[in-house]
């Protein structure tokens, strides 16, 4: 069981002593203030909403899934609700709202204790910021890549060298999960919290993409870095990753939500001036509403247990996460059909939400490895 953290009240906004009620209400007031001004400069420009970000954190957005904050059990629906607000307006900052929630499930799903009274309380308000670094490690579990950081054991903590490609929501600042192997100790595989201004330790931009270029997405090269005892999740991490896996993939169903709102939003905008010709089209925003009802039940009776062990509920949190990925691209799909060429324009709503859908479904997991995982399941 995961000890209980308690925050000073002074850390907790008006909104989080509302409960989940206010948090939601505060994160949509932010969102429709602050970021839906700044989604074509995120998109066209890069920006980094950093500002925004930091201000869901202070509303509570960060908080709600953590297990033991406050005595509390996790509640990973408020956390996912919380993404998808702010996904219905833009992508790029919802997905750096999980990478948040995720480096704060990483932190406080650990025994090192010591590491969650350090971070812990920064990350579940927005003061300390991150990314999740477990791109390469989940393809490296179903054998889809190798492990790209190796480590050898130092006095008082272990010195990491090797290349991680994509780690998104970073900055100088900022900080992220790692997974390492250590060669000639059985080769183990050890998860740690890394500093991206630590010693040996560097960030560094090699693309760009066609759309989430507001995430601060950077290459981490590791030369030697040095990562403290007191900075390490789990050694070794067999029995840690089965705890962290389901919220892991559950929490992505903030991005698909508030991706699928939008669309749906689009469609029924072209109601107006576009519902005599639109309505020769077989897919209706009404279908695809329905179908988010019937995504939103399963994930958050889903949610209730993501500790449950077995494979039978593994199974069940990866096809939601499929199907999550899948209705995403097909409601930005229609969402364009619909627009026509109000939509295909460069300021253009629907392109953008096209652009940004195609994410969700080669984010990892991509849906080609949660396919192989089903397969490897026994269950594709």
């Amino acid at each position: 069981m995961t000890p209980e953290l308690t925050l000073p009240e002074a850390a907790q906004s008006p909104a989080v002593l509302a409960g989940p009620a206010g948090i939601l209400s505060s994160v949509r007031e932010i969102a429709t203030r602050e970021l839906a001004p700044q989604v074509q400069a995120i998109d066209h420009d890069g920006l980094y909403p950093e500002e925004t970000i930091r201000a869901f954190g202070e509303a509570g957005a960060y908080r709600s899934h953590l297990p033991g904050l406050d005595g509390q059990v996790p509640d990973l629906v408020t956390s996912i609700e919380a993404m998808a607000i702010a996904g219905e307006h833009c992508l790029s900052t919802s997905f750096c709202m999980w990478c948040q929630d995720a480096l704060g499930w990483y932190i406080f799903n650990s025994e090192n204790t010591a590491l969650r009274d350090e971070l812990g309380p920064g990350v579940a308000v927005g003061e300390i910021l991150g990314g999740t670094g477990l791109s390469n490690p989940m393809k490296s579990f179903y054998g889809i890549e190798k492990l790209k950081l190796k480590a050898e054991r130092v006095e008082g903590g272990y010195a990491v060298t090797g290349v991680l490609p994509w780690v998104s929501n970073l900055g100088d600042d900022h900080y992220l999960g790692i997974v390492f192997a250590v060669p000639g100790d059985g080769d183990k595989k050890v998860m740690a919290v890394a500093d991206c201004s630590g010693e040996g330790v560097r960030i560094v931009q090699n693309e760009h993409f066609v759309a989430l270029e507001g995430t601060r997405t950077f290459a981490v090269q590791f030369r030697k870095a040095f990562i403290p005892d007191s900075r390490v999740l789990a050694d070794p991490i067999d029995d840690y990753l089965p705890k962290i896996r389901a919220g892991f993939i559950l929490l992505q169903a903030g991005m698909t939500t508030g991706m699928i709102r939008g669309c749906i939003d689009l469609m029924m905008q072209m109601r107006q001036p576009l519902g005599h010709v639109n309505c020769y089209l077989p897919d209706q925003p009404e279908a695809f509403s329905e179908t988010l009802a019937e995504m939103q039940e399963t994930v958050a009776k889903l949610a209730a247990t993501p500790f449950e062990p077995g494979k039978d509920y593994l199974v069940e949190v990866i096809r939601a996460r499929l199907a999550a990925g899948e209705v995403a691209v097909q409601a930005a799909h229609n969402a364009m059909l619909h627009c026509g060429a109000r939509g295909y324009v460069s300021e253009g709503a629907a392109q953008r939400r096209l652009r940004e859908a195609y994410f969700c479904a080669i984010v990892t997991p991509a849906t080609k490895q949660l396919r192989k995982m089903l397969a490897d399941l026994g269950a594709a």
